[in-house]
């Protein structure tokens, strides 16, 4: 932080809020005031809006799934068992332990969140990341004499609040959250754009496409995450390079009964089942020269998307896909033995490192072409509505994007980095599931993605169940989605 921005601010206060309760406060002044100040308390956040379980991607950080019908889902939460790699995000932590600096004081539930005002930076996030940035934080304030307050929501209604909350001047001066909210927040006129372009090269080229918008960037990231091909190595030694090879060894043992299902996707599932699409030269939406999605190239039913839905149905009739398969039933299944390979992220690690199952991480088969994993990223946005942008925007620059600041949020939430300087030497399962991301394409993140994922899921249920024939079935998901598109 330069001394200029020191010099902004003489009180040393951080403050971080739980849905209804004060959790940190009162990094004393220099000058020795030991009052402790109790900042105003969180509003319990609405539940967040539950997608179909055959719809629902899962989201970058949180234990919520956003609705098919409204929202993109989002990279970091099982589908169905709404799971992240550390913690699930509740509606309000009301039983959060206080820091050693600070007094907890209940709040009361009704209470609205902490709003941006002039000389304290508001951010709005989940228990997740507020646990990761707490002590970070703390550190930031006593140093440079800068008021912090950490709002915990709920993950799905960081979005919802700022939409409420920002107009009327009672939002935040920054939020944490996923790169698909852009779409909605930019056009409705939420959220600024950030630049960091003095600091571009040192971030993962991915992730900061990810958080680019109408040719602008409109976050800063920090971690990205897709899905990738996890196998049992004590069933499958060497993974499968080629699509093939994959269905080839899946039958293999399921002829000699060492599994149920040698191969494991879930049902209905758009988000894990996009790599085939891709795999097989289809497409959901077209890209510009500048790699930014095209909504008018709309590619549900083209040529490459109508081979990858044949092939899904002649998997299933050949015994190699099973109906009914939720996320929960996969990973149950990897974990009991049953499978020996399924598409999941770095939200299942944590229960399958516990499991004790022999596990490793590989990129995704490659089929006709290389598939391309859907890519989330998690980052820092800028509220059109706070009071405080300068100062928000050297936090970010100076502090947030710092290899240290970026090393620490790693150790706290193990996620594949986007500063590249934090990429060497983490965990071998977090490097796989980035390894992936490398060849994925970034989540889309304009608003009429939002139309695509409930009649996309529902053509793909039908294929699995075997009611609709694949080319029909896809077809008409398309016809349905092609006038959302335009309206």
């Amino acid at each position: 932080m330069s001394n200029d921005s020191r010099s902004r601010l003489s009180r040393r206060r951080f403050v971080a809020l739980t849905g209804g309760a004060v959790v940190a406060a009162g990094i004393l002044a220099a000058c020795g005031d030991a009052t402790s100040t109790t900042a105003p308390a969180a509003t319990t956040a609405p539940a967040a809006t539950t997608a179909a379980a055959t719809t629902a991607a899962p989201t970058t950080a949180a234990a919520t799934t956003a609705a098919a019908t409204t929202a993109a889902p989002t990279t970091a939460a099982a589908t169905t068992a709404a799971a992240t790699t550390a913690a699930a995000t509740t509606a309000a932590a009301t039983t959060a332990a206080p820091t050693t600096a600070a007094a907890t004081t209940a709040a009361v539930a009704t209470t609205p969140p902490a709003a941006s005002k002039e000389g304290t930076l508001v951010i709005w996030l989940d228990t997740l990341r507020r646990k990761a940035l707490e002590p970070l934080i703390k550190n930031f304030s006593s140093q440079n004499g800068i008021d912090v307050v950490l709002q915990e929501l709920d993950f799905g209604s960081i979005r919802d609040q700022l939409k409420l909350a920002g107009p009327a001047g009672q939002g935040p001066d920054l939020i944490i959250g996923a790169n698909d909210w852009l779409g909605e927040l930019v056009s409705n006129g939420l959220i600024d754009p950030v630049d960091f372009s003095a600091k571009t090269s040192s971030f993962d080229p991915v992730a900061v496409s990810a958080f680019t918008y109408n040719g602008k960037t409109y976050g800063l990231p920090y971690a990205t995450e897709a899905i990738a091909l996890v196998y049992n190595k004590d069933m499958v030694p060497t993974p499968p390079k080629t699509w093939d090879e994959l269905k080839t060894t899946a039958k293999q043992l399921q002829d000699a009964k060492k599994v149920d299902q040698g191969f494991m996707l879930q049902q209905g599932d758009p988000y894990h089942t996009y790599p085939i699409f891709t795999g097989f030269g289809g497409y959901v939406f077209g890209k510009n020269p500048d790699g930014t999605y095209n909504p008018k190239d709309f590619g549900l039913d083209s040529a490459g998307s109508k081979l990858a839905v044949e092939e899904i149905d002649s998997m299933v009739k050949a015994g190699l896909l099973k109906k009914d398969v939720t996320g929960d039933i996969r990973k149950d299944a990897f974990i009991k033995g049953k499978t020996a390979m399924i598409f999941t992220g770095p939200w299942d690690v944590k229960d399958l490192v516990a499991s004790k199952v022999n596990f490793a991480v590989a990129n995704i088969p490659t089929m006709k072409q290389t598939p391309r994993p859907f890519v989330g990223s998690q980052g820092f946005m800028l509220s059109s509505f706070g009071k405080n942008k300068a100062l928000a925007k050297t936090f970010l620059t100076d502090f947030i994007a710092t290899d240290d600041t970026m090393k620490a949020i790693y150790t706290a939430d193990p996620r594949f980095p986007a500063f590249k300087s934090v990429q060497g030497g983490i965990d071998q399962y977090v490097a796989g599931f980035g390894e992936s991301a490398k060849t994925g394409d970034p989540l889309p993140a304009i608003p009429q993605m939002a139309a695509v994922w409930d009649s996309w899921g529902k053509a793909i249920t039908l294929i699995f169940q075997q009611q609709t024939p694949p080319d029909q079935a896809i077809t008409d998901a398309a016809n349905a989605i092609r006038p959302k598109l335009n309206s």
